[in-house]
């Protein structure tokens, strides 16, 4: 039917059928776009978690390297004088591998987890933003839907309901962009809390191995040095003894 032979009413229902296909495609377009957010925010989470990952087991690689190269030296230049000393280095170095493994077990745990609350809290926040995002189009749709109606019912033309359509329909454009954009930032800043949480775990670690070889190798090798002069005094004393003996 031809536009100057349409009636008012029919005006209205046109104009709420335009309105009504390009809400729609505004919020596909959307969803699409929040779709894109979600594979891009795991796929960075799952690049972060590799990098952490073998960062971490090149660490604890290093670091039990080096505690077995001090334990070696401390056994070989310290205390290499008795069968006793020698097999207290061999307990120490036995439990200073078991404690290095469990603090990379821990590490990798705490590491899993961390991973999977920040997965969890993106998911929840993705969630919520998609809920209000729908809420918020919903909610212009039925205002501009009204408005329309009535602008055509009380109007002679059509060109104030056109504008008003226009103008909602960018609304709800910039109300889109700027939710994503909250959440690529939000996510961005998740991601890197995460990184900041996994760098301060493996400092801690190596911090605690390092104590752990100074107080398990050094303190217990000055005792041990300080003991194996003692048995020597003793068995110099007990050499002596049975000479004194013979010369008198």
């Amino acid at each position: 039917m031809p536009a100057s032979k349409r009636s008012l009413s029919e005006h209205c229902v046109y104009a709420v059928n335009i309105f009504i296909e390009r809400v729609v495609a505004v919020v596909a377009a959307a969803a699409g776009a929040a779709a894109l957010v979600v594979v891009a925010t795991a796929a960075v989470v799952v690049v972060v978690v590799e990098v952490v990952v073998e960062l971490v087991v090149v660490v604890v690689v290093v670091v039990v390297v080096v505690v077995l190269v001090v334990v070696v030296v401390v056994v070989v230049v310290v205390v290499a004088a008795t069968i006793v000393v020698v097999l207290a280095a061999a307990a120490i170095v036995v439990v200073l591998v078991v404690v290095v493994v469990g603090l990379v077990v821990l590490v990798e745990v705490v590491v899993v987890v961390v991973v999977v609350v920040v997965v969890v809290v993106v998911g929840l926040v993705l969630v919520e933003v998609v809920v209000v995002v729908v809420v918020v189009v919903v909610v212009v749709v039925v205002a501009v839907v009204v408005v329309v109606v009535l602008v055509g019912y009380y109007s002679s033309s059509l060109v104030a309901a056109a504008a008003v359509e226009i103008v909602v329909v960018v609304v709800v454009v910039v109300v889109v962009v700027v939710v994503v954009v909250v959440v690529v930032v939000v996510e961005v800043a998740v991601v890197e809390a995460t990184e900041l949480v996994v760098v301060v775990l493996v400092v801690v670690v190596v911090v605690v191995v390092v104590v752990v070889v100074v107080v398990v190798v050094v303190v217990p090798g000055s005792d041990s040095s300080s003991s194996s002069s003692r048995l020597i005094l003793v068995e110099k004393k007990a050499i002596g003894l049975p000479i004194k003996l013979i010369l008198r």
